[in-house]
C-alpha cells in the first residue's frame, strides 16, 4: 500500500500543520487553500472572505503507520467542530471545519466517525463540519509553511499553536515521531 492524502480544515492552518507534521506516518502537513472559487488565491484573497476557499492542511501520510480514522480522531481533537465559520477568535469561513475526501470510503470514514462523535454526544452542541469532496488544493505561501517551528514566540503561536501542540503531545506521545521537533 502506498501513500494517501488526506485534506482537513479546523481553523488556522497553522495549528493543524504543527501538530500533524509531528506524527509517525505523516509524510508531509503543507497549508494551503481549498473549496473556493478562485483559482490560486494568495492568503489576502482568503483573507478577504470572498473566495470561498477555507485554510487547510494536506496530509500525505502511510497509511500502514497511521489511518485516515486515526488523523480523524486528531483532527476532532485539535479544534472545535461546533462552531460554524470560526475556531476562537478566528472568524470567517475560510476558518470553517471541514473534511475534503479524496475516495468514496473516507468520504464514508469521516460520516461514520462525526455520526459516532455525535451519538456519543462527545460535544455540547451540533458538529458543523462539512463533508465535500476534495477540489483543487492551492499551497500557501511559504512563509505559512512550518510557521510555528519558526516563530514560536510569535504571540499567536504562544496562545493558539503552542496549547494545541502541548494537548497532542499528552494525548498522542506514542504516535509522535522521535525527533526533536515531538518534544517541543
Amino acid at each position: 500500500m502506498g501513500l494517501s492524502v488526506a485534506t482537513l480544515a479546523g481553523g488556522c492552518f497553522w495549528c493543524l500543520e504543527t501538530v500533524f507534521n509531528r506524527l509517525r506516518g505523516v509524510e508531509s502537513a503543507v497549508s494551503g487553500y481549498m473549496g473556493g472559487h478562485t483559482a490560486n488565491p494568495t492568503y489576502q484573497d482568503i483573507c478577504s472572505g470572498d473566495t470561498g476557499h477555507a485554510e487547510v492542511v494536506q496530509i500525505t501520510f502511510d497509511p500502514a503507520e497511521i489511518t485516515y480514522r486515526d488523523l480523524l480522531e486528531i483532527f476532532f481533537t485539535l479544534h472545535d467542530p461546533t462552531q460554524l465559520n470560526r475556531q476562537g477568535n478566528d472568524v470567517g469561513t475560510q476558518y470553517r471545519s471541514a473534511i475534503f475526501w479524496h475516495t468514496p470510503e473516507q468520504k464514508a470514514d469521516a460520516e461514520a466517525v462525526i455520526a459516532g462523535l455525535t451519538a456519543a454526544k462527545q460535544f455540547n452542541a451540533a458538529i458543523v463540519t462539512d463533508v465535500a469532496a476534495a477540489a483543487s488544493f492551492y499551497p500557501a505561501e511559504d512563509y505559512h509553511q512550518g510557521y510555528f517551528d519558526q516563530n514560536p514566540g510569535q504571540p499567536y503561536c504562544q496562545f493558539v499553536v503552542a496549547p494545541k501542540v502541548v494537548k497532542a503531545r499528552e494525548k498522542y506521545a506514542a504516535r509522535l515521531k522521535d525527533d526533536r521537533r515531538a518534544t517541543e
